[in-house]
């Protein structure tokens, strides 16, 4: 797939896989064009090439019935007044809905569900231009689960959010893909988190694919630091995972920055 803006080139010859049950993280600098091929794979952007979910080919699906089937939660949503957060919740089900009809006992469990794995219960009935950033957030997320596509994709979900809800939201992401089974891509531009929560990371420079993979082939130091234009070490961690870390020029690795913290004992 290939998308363009007028006559410049976003993204370039992008053939990217998402595979059920896994959380794909998308990773590279700003204007690198992960979003756009979020936008792309979502029919939000014009593009040329082809997309296909499950083997169908989704410029043949209308727009409702691809909706049911994929649901993104974008960078910013226009959030309308006079709502509550149960309102914007519901307005998840639109896909499922016929004109005019009334929500049913599963469009209710749907908005239950989704209210309460977002844990929005005490909030369920303020209104939304009462919220913060953060909270209203959770409520757009809460409003794609209520959805309930096999396919969710989210454009940097973890903004505005403090380092609590940052780590609960991204624990509720793998979780939806370890134990629901979503197919789940994600732009991060925390490049921990990415190697935190993701089966498998693309990483993407320029508007091309530069290499994808488990988060250890992917997240390799020197190809961080050339892609990026930073020092990045990364260092396998006793416990698993991976820890990224920038540094500023002049500065020591982080093996020696932690040697140099280490208290002297004294002892008489």
């Amino acid at each position: 797939m290939s998308v363009s803006y007028g006559a410049a080139s976003v993204v370039v010859d992008a053939n990217v896989e998402l595979i059920p049950g896994t959380v794909t993280a998308l990773i590279g600098p700003n204007g690198s064009g992960k979003s756009t091929l979020l936008r792309g794979i979502c029919r939000l952007a014009d593009t040329t090439g082809t997309v296909t979910l499950n083997g169908d080919d989704t410029s043949a699906l209308s727009p409702r019935a691809f909706a049911k089937r994929l649901t993104i939660l974008a960078q910013q949503r226009p959030t309308p007044g006079g709502l509550t957060v149960s309102d914007i919740v519901e307005l998840g089900r639109h896909p499922h809905r016929k004109r005019f009809s009334r929500a049913d006992a599963q469009s209710q469990r749907a908005v239950e569900r989704a209210i309460r794995l977002t844990g929005l219960e005490a909030l369920r009935d303020r209104p939304v231009t009462q919220l913060s950033g953060g909270q209203l957030q959770r409520v757009w997320l809460a409003a794609c689960l209520a959805q309930e596509t096999d396919v969710l994709l989210l454009d940097e979900p973890t903004t505005f959010l403090d380092l609590k809800h940052q780590m609960s939201l991204l624990d509720l992401i793998r979780d939806l893909a370890d134990q629901h089974g979503l197919t789940i891509g994600v732009v991060l531009h925390d490049l921990e988190q990415a190697a935190d929560i993701a089966h498998r990371v693309i990483l993407v420079s320029e508007g091309r694919i530069v290499a994808s993979g488990a988060p250890a082939e992917v997240m390799t130091g020197d190809r961080l630091t050339e892609i990026f234009g930073v020092r990045i070490d990364v260092l396998s961690m006793p416990q698993g995972g991976l820890a990224v870390r920038a540094r500023r020029a002049g500065r020591g690795t982080p093996h020696q920055q932690h040697d140099a913290a280490e208290p002297v004992l004294l002892s008489a």
